[in-house]
């Protein structure tokens, strides 16, 4: 599952992050309003968890724009203030819950459970590129019809990128999505996980989908 994380606390960012990451979803954390717009208008998400104080474009501005888009991905909107017309406002711009700092991390995560389940606003958990499908509720990948048989950290690899069909994602940037926390310099962890994965993902005969954009990173695409 996919989580949109938006809290310009970098301490809470980056806690919050972690515990999510730890319990199976894929996170992608920003600190601002324009990146949180711009990450929700480039990739897929399960579920937005906005903070609604945010430097530049506050999250009420950033659900409205949502809302206005067509978008329908639920978004759960944190905030310090706990007032009735706070709270109404927030609702009536489009979030889909509500919870007020401070809290406890099983409550949020109670809360994204809720929201999956609703389901209203969940984006397709299958995904084709190619002859390749990845059913992200499933956790599974087939090509060509035949299931294969990922790690976990494979399929997470897989999954990061496949949110984002097309883009080059940079070595260092899969590094932190994959080992949060820890230091990526001199590790050839990255390279070895994605040699596994395109062996994988391309048994003899078959067109390439992971390619290798040398200097720049690595991309998923039915394209070579």
């Amino acid at each position: 599952m996919r989580l949109l994380l938006v809290e310009d606390n970098a301490t809470l960012r980056d806690s919050l992050a972690r515990g999510l990451t730890s319990v199976g979803y894929q996170v992608e954390a920003v600190s601002d309003g324009e990146a949180a717009w711009q990450a929700a208008s480039e990739a897929r998400h399960d579920v937005i968890v906005l903070d609604r104080m945010l430097p530049g474009l506050d999250g009420i501005a950033v659900l409205q724009r949502l809302r206005r888009s067509g978008s329908a991905v639920p978004v759960l909107l944190l905030t310090a203030c706990d007032g009735v017309e706070d709270r109404v406002q927030g609702l009536d711009a489009g979030a889909d819950d509500y919870l007020v700092k401070p809290f406890a991390v099983s409550e949020l995560l109670a809360r994204i459970r809720a929201l999956l389940r609703r389901g209203g606003g969940r984006a397709d958990p299958v995904q084709n590129i190619g002859e390749l499908e990845i059913d992200t509720a499933a956790r599974a990948v087939r090509r060509g019809g035949r299931r294969l048989d990922l790690t976990p950290k494979e399929y997470q690899a897989l999954e990061y990128l496949a949110a984002r069909p097309g883009s080059v994602v940079t070595r260092l940037e899969l590094f932190a999505q994959l080992y949060p926390g820890e230091q990526e310099a001199g590790s050839n962890v990255i390279d070895v996980l994605i040699g596994r994965l395109r062996r994988k993902l391309h048994p003899p005969g078959v067109t390439p989908v992971l390619h290798t954009r040398r200097g720049f990173g690595y991309q998923l695409s039915s394209e070579a």
